[in-house]
């Protein structure tokens, strides 16, 4: 028996990055929603827009994080270097 894991397929990858994204934004955009209800019932006097407003965040903020986990070369600093890049120079 070997000891070595079996690779994961694309489609299994793409399939963990979606659930962890949903499950982001669930959380996320449940957080904005309870800040914005404590804050239209203490501070607002029961308007609405607040609620909406940090459920907006909520959810901003998950779809950010979501688009760096698909697209890793929007996180700041990150540098993609070119296969010529990579190679040794050959003198």
């Amino acid at each position: 028996m070997s000891a070595t894991p079996k690779p994961m397929s694309s489609e299994d990858i793409i399939g963990q990055k979606y659930d962890r994204c949903l499950a982001d934004l669930i959380v996320k955009a449940g957080v904005g929603f309870g800040a914005g209800v404590v804050g239209s019932v203490i501070l607002f006097r029961r308007r609405t827009w607040p609620i909406a407003l940090g459920t907006g965040f909520g959810a901003g903020a998950a779809y950010a994080d979501c688009d760096r986990s698909f697209n890793p070369a929007r996180i700041p600093g990150t540098r993609i270097v070119s296969p010529t890049e990579l190679a040794p120079a050959s003198k």
